[in-house]
């Protein structure tokens, strides 16, 4: 246990510069997202504020997904993104692809979080706390960490290119490994899809039925 403790630490040692970027562009997309709201005129957040209360009403009929059909959903989203980004880690030109849907991520979470802020004031900040961190807490760093690991793959292929030195036995422990982590990241996923599928849904009921009192 110590020795895949130390061994991971000289990993994050080894690539913070990698970690880093990466963490920092999610952080630029989530101010972003924001700005978006702010840049918003009045009627387009009015128009996008009347969907959202049509939702919130909705909710409280109980006419919304099942949670089992939301988990289905959250599964499969999560899936595909994450498998997108692995492949992408095998290709050599896949990395731009990677900033790109990192950047996208953290802009949807800025403007979710930023739009509910910006009409509801302290419970838009409530709503926010219910149905969108908690499942957060564990997508943003399994993204972040799959981003990381995607972009340290392609950059060790590429200097294998460059250097002409890929074989296939070679290659392959890496690949073994990057294989693993990928699945473990998404098992993460699948908790978040739980939580956010059978508990940040009756959360955000409890604070719409308080705010709609």
């Amino acid at each position: 246990m110590y020795v895949k403790g130390s061994l991971a630490s000289q990993h994050v040692r080894e690539n913070a510069s990698i970690y880093v970027f990466v963490s920092l562009l999610f952080l630029i997309g989530i101010i972003f997202g924001a700005v978006i709201v702010n840049s918003m005129n009045f009627i387009q957040k009015q128009d996008l504020f009347f969907y959202l209360d049509r939702f919130f009403t909705e909710m409280l009929r109980g006419s919304v997904a099942s949670s089992e059909s939301l988990f289905k959903s959250s599964f499969f989203y999560h899936l595909k993104y994450l498998l997108f980004i692995f492949i992408l880690g095998l290709s050599v030109i896949g990395m731009p692809i990677i900033w790109i849907l990192l950047f996208m991520k953290g802009v949807v979470v800025g403007f979710s979080v930023g739009f509910l802020v910006n009409q509801m004031g302290w419970y838009g900040l409530l709503m926010a706390a219910a149905s969108i961190a908690p499942q957060n807490l564990i997508i943003i760093p399994v993204y972040l960490i799959a981003g990381s690991l995607a972009m340290i793959f392609s950059f060790s292929l590429i200097q294998k290119l460059v250097a002409k030195k890929i074989q296939q036995q070679s290659l392959l422990p890496a690949l073994m490994r990057y294989s693993f982590i990928f699945l473990l990241l998404f098992l993460a996923l699948n908790v978040a899809a739980l939580i956010e599928s059978f508990i940040s849904p009756d959360a955000l009921k409890n604070v719409i039925e308080m705010t709609y009192k």
